[in-house]
């Protein structure tokens, strides 16, 4: 139960962040607490570790991008700078596209019990589930 609290803290965390969504947090602070509530299998453990690994390394690379954009630009008039701040949300949105594609993947590989608890749990929150198509097997 403990578990579960602290994860419902933790999507409230990012809800913000997602707008409105109820993101997973694949590669956030605390992948132990997925881990936990949704009960992952190894399998799943594994691919976990290695997606948030991925997320990291792409989203270093956009914000090494957005930090040199911003340094590029310190002493900027302000016409340009407008055209620098469209060019850093861009970099911010892809960001927030790359957590939502790692969870994307976490959800897919969830099994339907595991996917009930977690539309369950963003019903709870009141905020929008990350829809997949279940009526492909791939397996």
């Amino acid at each position: 139960m403990k578990s579960i609290a602290i994860y419902l803290f933790l999507i409230s965390g990012f809800s913000g962040f997602a707008q409105m969504d109820c993101i997973l947090g694949v590669g956030g602070r605390d992948n132990e607490t997925i881990t936990k509530v949704f009960e992952l299998t190894e399998e799943q453990k594994e691919n976990l570790k290695n997606w948030s690994a991925e997320l990291k390394i792409r989203n270093d690379i956009l914000s090494d991008k957005a930090k040199y954009l911003m340094k590029k630009n310190e002493e900027s008039s302000p016409e340009v700078l407008i055209t620098v701040s469209k060019e850093y949300a861009s970099i911010m949105d892809s960001m927030k596209q790359n957590v939502r594609m790692m969870d994307k993947r976490l959800l897919i590989s969830f099994n339907p019990a595991q996917y009930e608890r977690y539309l369950k749990l963003c019903s709870q929150l009141t905020l929008r589930p990350i829809h997949i198509n279940r009526s492909v097997d791939e397996n």
